[in-house]
């Protein structure tokens, strides 16, 4: 990575923010992989993204200040997969995934303590849909409901069709079902910031 950085002109004139696009890609492209490739398929693009990540700590290493390198990124995740881990590298004891979730939330919950409501740190740039299912989960922790449909699907096949058919009703009314989503998950965001006002 750093040869390229030294001798590659486009490389050279790239930023984080101009590198968003790309890793975007490369998520999406991995996912694909994940869910639909090929063994070699996921092979590649997780070198892809991985690439993409060492773009990244290329560029802050270079930082005139607050400057980083892809040792001090193994390094910082290494210490927080620690400190998340205490079942697997302390004396904790977990034999449940949920008694591992106990422990990650803990852990994430000591890191996090100057975050004031359970809205900070969700990034608003998830795709529509991952971020309704963070919202609602948030929702529910500060006790706020959420709308449900009683004809619950049974299954995510199930599931796939009933969203293909709320967004084929929204084509044929001439609703951009993207923007009606988004604008419900602001409204529930406004919900669930005002159920944890004192």
């Amino acid at each position: 990575m750093r040869a390229v950085r030294d001798r590659c002109v486009w490389t050279q004139q790239i930023d984080h923010r101009a590198l968003v696009p790309y890793l975007e890609e490369e998520a999406a492209e991995l996912i694909d992989a994940v869910e639909a490739g090929t063994r070699d398929d996921l092979r590649e693009e997780l070198g892809d993204l991985l690439w993409q990540v060492l773009f990244h700590a290329e560029i802050a290493s270079r930082a005139a200040e607050g400057a980083f390198d892809i040792d001090d990124v193994a390094s910082t995740l290494t210490e927080k997969m620690t400190r998340r881990h205490p079942h697997v590298f302390g004396d904790a004891v977990a034999t449940t995934p949920e008694e591992v979730l106990v422990h990650w939330n803990a852990a994430k919950a000591a890191e996090k303590r100057t975050r004031t409501s359970v809205l900070d740190g969700v990034s608003r740039h998830m795709p529509s849909l991952a971020l309704a299912q963070k919202l609602v989960g948030k929702a529910a922790q500060v006790g706020v409901e959420v709308p449900s449909d009683e004809r619950m699907p049974q299954s995510e096949a199930e599931l796939g069709d009933a969203l293909l058919a709320l967004v084929a009703a929204a084509r044929t009314n001439g609703w951009d079902a993207e923007r009606a989503l988004r604008e419900r998950l602001r409204t529930l965001e406004a919900d669930i910031r005002a159920a944890e006002r004192p």
